[in-house]
C-alpha cells in the first residue's frame, strides 16, 4: 500500500532549524503549559481553542519572567542606580510571545514542548494581538528603546498610555483598503498586571479661585482616575527584565442617579 502524501505542514513540523532543547526544560514546559490550560484558562482539551492554547503557552512563558522581574527591580532598589524614565505617546511593542521566548533563551523548549503536545507553536504566535500602540515609526523607536535598554541592563522605564484600540486593522475589500479600529484588548492581554493600588486622580476644566496671600486653589474640576498596567521588557540573554508601566483612564468612583431619571 503507497505511504499517503505528507502536507507541507506535516513536514514542516518534522523539521526543526532551532536548538536542541534539554529534555527537563521540555518536561517543566509542558507541566507548566497543562497547569494553565486547565487553572487559568479554566479549560480541558476537549474544550480548548488555539487562542485557549496561546493563552497557556504565555502565561506558561510568563511564568519565567516573573522571578527575572522582581529580581531586577529588587537590584535596582539596593543599587539605587541613576535611571531612566523614557516617556512617550506611542510604544509599538508588538507581539511579545516570541520576542518573549528567545530573550529567555527558551524558544526551542517551547517548540518542542508544543510539537510534542500536538501543538504548532508558530500557529499559536500569530493569534496574538499585535499591541500597536501608536501610528508606527516613533512608537516603534520607543519600543526598540525599551528593549534596547533592558539588553544593556540600564534601569529604565517606560510610561505611556494604555490605548483601548491600537494602530488601524487593514482589510481589503472590493481591492480597496479599508481601515478599522483595532480592538487589540478584546481578548485580554496575558503579559500586563493590573496596579489598582497606584491608581491616581487627574483633574480637567474647572476653574482657579483666589484663596489669597498669594495663594490659588483648582475647583470644579472633572476628574478621572489614571490605572496603571505594567508589562515586563526582557533583556536579551541577561536575565534583566525592565518595566513598561500603560496608563488606563477609568470613570470616578460615584455614580450620578440623576441621569437614571
Amino acid at each position: 500500500m503507497a505511504a499517503v502524501p505528507q502536507t507541507d505542514r506535516e513536514k514542516r513540523k518534522q523539521i526543526s532549524v532551532r536548538e536542541i532543547a534539554q529534555v527537563g526544560d521540555v518536561v517543566n514546559l509542558k507541566k507548566t503549559f497543562n497547569r494553565h490550560l486547565h487553572y487559568t484558562i479554566v479549560k480541558d482539551r476537549n474544550v480548548a481553542t488555539p487562542r485557549d492554547y496561546f493563552f497557556a503557552l504565555a502565561h506558561a512563558v510568563r511564568d519565567h519572567l516573573v522571578g527575572r522581574w522582581i529580581r531586577t527591580q529588587q537590584y535596582y532598589y539596593e543599587k539605587d542606580p541613576k535611571r531612566v524614565y523614557y516617556l512617550s505617546l506611542e510604544f509599538y511593542m508588538g507581539r511579545s510571545l516570541s520576542n518573549t521566548m528567545v530573550n529567555l533563551g527558551i524558544q526551542s523548549a517551547c517548540d518542542e514542548a508544543m510539537y510534542q503536545l500536538g501543538l504548532d507553536i508558530e500557529e499559536l504566535e500569530e493569534i496574538e494581538e499585535d499591541a500597536g500602540l501608536g501610528n508606527g515609526g516613533l512608537g516603534r523607536l520607543a519600543a526598540c528603546f525599551l528593549d534596547s535598554m533592558a539588553t544593556l541592563g540600564l534601569a529604565a522605564y517606560g510610561y505611556g498610555l494604555r490605548y483601548d484600540y491600537g494602530i488601524f486593522t487593514q482589510k481589503i475589500r472590493d481591492g480597496w483598503q479599508i481601515e478599522e479600529p483595532d480592538d487589540w484588548l478584546r481578548y485580554g492581554n496575558p503579559w500586563e498586571k493590573a496596579r489598582p493600588e497606584y491608581m491616581l486622580p487627574v483633574n480637567f476644566y474647572g476653574r482657579v479661585e483666589n484663596m489669597g496671600d498669594g495663594k490659588a486653589k483648582w475647583v470644579d474640576t472633572k476628574v478621572v482616575f489614571a490605572m496603571a498596567y505594567d508589562s515586563p521588557v526582557p533583556g536579551y540573554g541577561n536575565n534583566a527584565v525592565n518595566t513598561m508601566r500603560l496608563w488606563s483612564a477609568k470613570a470616578p468612583n460615584s455614580f450620578n442617579l440623576q441621569f437614571c431619571k
